[in-house]
């Protein structure tokens, strides 16, 4: 069963914040669109590699037009409910929102190229480990960093910023605290009203507020929150495997890993030598 909505409808349910989808995607999914019969599968394939699209897709099917039980996180499930006219009006909504400069295109391939591959890394971990929800911890890695485009468009300096946050990332610094010290807010907190907005799961939302708090997350041994630990756990072991401190921090050294890696491996039960050889057969595999 589909639910069609109209484009002012859409409109409606799109207000407030939004993330810029990648102009490749777009031009991609106008192609899809213009075909005699477009493919639901494809047009869900081209979505669910942009934090931005999926997040507004994702925002319309838990609106309470669509009035589910519960809130979905899968792409494909999302596509199959809404339907093709939906999704193309969908579609048609975001590509009027305003031409990206090619500066700001340049410096948003870093946050898109991230979230692709930490999606796809999340994906296969989850399966690996038998999450039962791989879908899920796919969303999560796709809209994980949903913060960062929305902190450049307030600082015009925030790569510089996030560049010192990873650098001076450790033990008793976290990447958000840089953040917070320069520019009194910082990208998991935007990301997760981001995702609230969007009407991600809580939990998932809950995980993106907390993605630079694992130290103290896997601290915690009352055994509460074991969910939000297994979706951490998976997100930074993605981030370390997809090297974000390189894409998005710009530095050498994964200096936020080495001091959650031990409390996080153990956590899932890993050895060191797991890890590795889960690293490398993802890499391998040609998931990134």
């Amino acid at each position: 069963m589909t639910y069609e909505l109209t484009a002012e409808q859409i409109q409606q349910v799109l207000q407030g914040i939004s993330v810029p989808p990648q102009p490749q995607i777009m031009v991609d999914l106008q192609m899809e669109q213009i075909m005699p019969s477009p493919d639901l599968r494809s047009i869900a394939k081209l979505i669910s590699q942009d934090p931005g699209l999926s997040g507004a897709l994702l925002k319309i099917v838990n609106s309470p037009h669509f009035g589910l039980a519960n809130r979905i996180a899968s792409i494909q499930q999302a596509v199959n409910l809404m339907g093709c006219n939906t999704v193309i009006n969908l579609i048609n909504a975001q590509s009027i929102k305003g031409e990206l400069t090619d500066e700001a295109i340049l410096v948003l391939n870093r946050f898109w190229d991230s979230a692709q591959d930490v999606a796809m890394t999340c994906l296969t971990l989850a399966k690996r480990l038998g999450y039962h929800s791989p879908d899920e911890a796919y969303s999560l890695g796709l809209f994980h960093d949903c913060g960062i485009p929305l902190m450049l468009k307030r600082f015009p300096n925030y790569m510089q910023v996030l560049e010192e946050a990873y650098a001076s990332a450790n033990e008793e610094r976290r990447v958000v605290d840089t953040e917070n010290r320069l520019l009194t807010t910082n990208h998991a907190v935007v990301g997760y009203f981001t995702a609230r907005s969007w009407r991600l799961p809580e939990h998932l939302c809950e995980v993106i507020a907390n993605h630079h708090n694992a130290l103290s997350i896997f601290s915690d041994d009352s055994g509460r929150d074991a969910q939000l630990k297994t979706l951490l756990g998976i997100l930074k072991m993605a981030e370390h495997i997809c090297e974000t401190h390189r894409v998005q921090g710009g530095q050498a050294i994964d200096m936020e890993w080495q001091h959650i890696a031990q409390p996080i491996l153990e956590y899932l039960g890993l050895s060191e030598y797991d890890f590795e050889n889960l690293r490398e057969s993802i890499r391998d595999l040609a998931v990134l």
